[in-house]
């Protein structure tokens, strides 16, 4: 009963820096868990960038004109803001649905957010807005300190017989 309680304690206190510190069976069920969180976190933001990146493709005049007279972002030309805003848009979520360089994938898109919401007029930033920014920079640096996952490119890759 006493080995059964410590390791419960082991396994709801553990920190997730030692996975040799759950029993094999939790260990195997935990890794699993977290790689499927990790999948939904890559696909969720994913899918809100890319969105984003593919609206900006849709009306490239309208999109121009806001880089240049709405958009605030600092230290770059309004113009390759815009090109730059777009093209992190559009293939970085491409590598994070594949896992692939996810490490790089998710400080990319947390850049790319943090540029966002730094670039919008304090006044324009609604309350909800800023939760999503937040949820979405948290998403993305979980990513990149984390990485893809079990279930990603990079895992495979690391799998491979050399």
């Amino acid at each position: 009963m006493k080995a059964l309680i410590s390791s419960a304690l082991r396994a709801f206190t553990d920190p997730g820096l030692a996975p040799t510190r759950l029993p094999a069976a939790l260990g195997s069920v935990v890794g699993h868990l977290q790689s499927l969180a990790l999948l939904a976190a890559r696909l969720y933001v994913a899918r809100v960038f890319f969105t984003s990146g593919l609206s900006k493709l849709h009306d490239w005049s309208a999109t121009l004109a806001l880089f240049n007279d709405y958009y605030q972002v600092p230290l770059l030309p309004p113009t390759l803001a815009a090109y730059l805003g777009a093209a992190g848009e559009l293939a970085i979520p491409v590598l994070l649905v594949l896992g692939l360089a996810g490490r790089f994938a998710g400080a990319g898109l947390f850049v790319v957010n943090l540029m966002a919401a730094l670039s919008l007029p304090a006044e324009d930033l609604s309350v909800a807005g800023e939760m999503q920014h937040i949820l979405w920079g948290v998403l993305a640096l979980g990513i990149a300190l984390f990485g893809a996952g079990r279930w990603s490119a990079d895992a495979w890759l690391a799998r491979r017989p050399r």
